[in-house]
């Protein structure tokens, strides 16, 4: 599973929570961790709202009115003796640690001494924590954020009114791609902008993807002609089709142990080869061979190399360039008879024109069910729904 976080109005704690919410994350989850880290009752409430004409949800966090100035140290004592999912504990940490340390940069100090003020209160704890659970319950393994919009004018803080963007949020973002407006209100708070920076995988417009959901998380705000939301969209990964430029090793080898080669092969296909396999030759004086080809990117040439001079018998190579095509494809799991079976779907111009079951989980369920590999290959093809 993978998203795309759209930030084109911006992000903040609350709106990650409704996009979240409203996108299929269960509440229930997310206020178990709320409730594991708060020293008083908490509750988030979700609501169905409109923002310029856009349906949405609204979380909002209820119970206290606490302003605490809580430093550093005092939210890693609160996340340390929670009993916390680690993954989540381990994300909730991250986040107030690179606030942390925009803040310093930002007020000339150094981190466990930078007073949190609005980061500090307990619903903003509880926004973070909350994030990091639903985002968690996801399971993303990839999540894009497009370029942030920051907002205009000016904001008030516990230092006075500042110009938007906040300071924290420029040093947060740095590097990153953002854009100011579209409206003269504050749009991204550190909060929000702590998040993506320790949830984001990539930065830019939305992957290949299939899409199982989208959701819409609303600020406070409901500005005419502009919908103020967040939207988070997921689901399964689909690889492009396009011509990439690749390399292809090959070396000829006739004195090797045949029984090698099998691991030779996997060492190749572990390091990051694309592919890899054996063409029987026959070569000078007649003697029987087998040239050796590895297709991969050339960021693991290197590693292919050095596999291939030290895994064979060969004391050289050659390499050269092509250009590779290669169809989107998408990875559906199909039910034969109970047994769970992956089965690879490669699609031209959207049509699905192969269907491929990984070989191992046919052999795995053909194992269970008793029955020949050959009936529950043609099974699972069937019930991929491919003619």
């Amino acid at each position: 599973m993978i998203g795309w976080l759209d930030c084109a109005s911006g992000v903040a704690g609350d709106m990650l929570l409704g996009a979240l919410v409203d996108s299929g994350a269960d509440l229930a989850a997310m206020q178990a961790a709320v409730d594991a880290v708060a020293p008083e009752p908490l509750r988030l409430r979700a609501e169905r709202v409109e923002r310029a004409g856009l349906a949405a949800t609204r979380v909002h966090v209820e119970g206290t009115d606490s302003t605490s100035h809580r430093t550093w140290a005092d939210v890693r004592e609160l996340l340390d003796s929670a009993p916390l999912d680690g993954h989540v504990r381990d994300r909730a940490h991250a986040v107030f640690e690179v606030l942390a340390r925009a803040e310093a940069r930002v007020h000339g100090t150094g981190p466990d001494e930078v007073q949190f003020h609005e980061v500090g209160a307990l619903d903003a704890v509880a926004d973070v924590v909350a994030a990091c659970a639903g985002l968690q319950a996801f399971a993303l393994t990839e999540l894009v954020v497009s370029p942030v919009a920051l907002g205009g004018g000016t904001t008030r803080s516990a230092h006075g009114r500042l110009t938007v963007p906040a300071p924290a949020v420029v040093e947060l973002l740095r590097g990153k791609p953002t854009f100011g407006g579209p409206v003269d209100v504050e749009l991204t708070t550190p909060t929000g902008a702590a998040l993506l920076m320790v949830h984001a995988t990539n930065w830019g417009t939305q992957p290949p993807m299939t899409v199982a959901a989208q959701g819409f998380g609303a600020g406070a705000r409901d500005l005419p002609g502009h919908p103020n939301v967040t939207r988070l969209v997921v689901g399964e990964a689909v690889e492009t089709s396009s011509a990439d430029t690749a390399l292809v090793l090959e070396t000829n080898v006739d004195d090797l142990d045949p029984r090698l080669w099998p691991g030779v092969l996997d060492a190749l296909l572990d390091a990051g080869a694309s592919d890899a396999w054996l063409t029987p030759v026959l070569m000078k004086k007649g003697r029987p061979a087998h040239t050796l080809h590895v297709l991969l990117p050339a960021q693991h040439a290197e590693a292919a190399r050095r596999i291939v001079l030290t895994h064979t018998s060969a004391i050289g190579l050659r390499e050269h360039t092509v250009a590779k095509h290669a169809l989107p494809r998408s990875t559906v799991t199909v039910d034969v008879a109970g047994q769970p079976v992956r089965v690879k779907l490669a699609l031209l111009d959207g049509d699905v024109v192969n269907a491929q079951p990984e070989y191992s989980d046919v052999v795995a369920a053909a194992r269970e069910l008793g029955l020949p590999a050959k009936v529950v290959l043609a099974q699972a093809i069937a019930a991929s729904n491919v003619d």
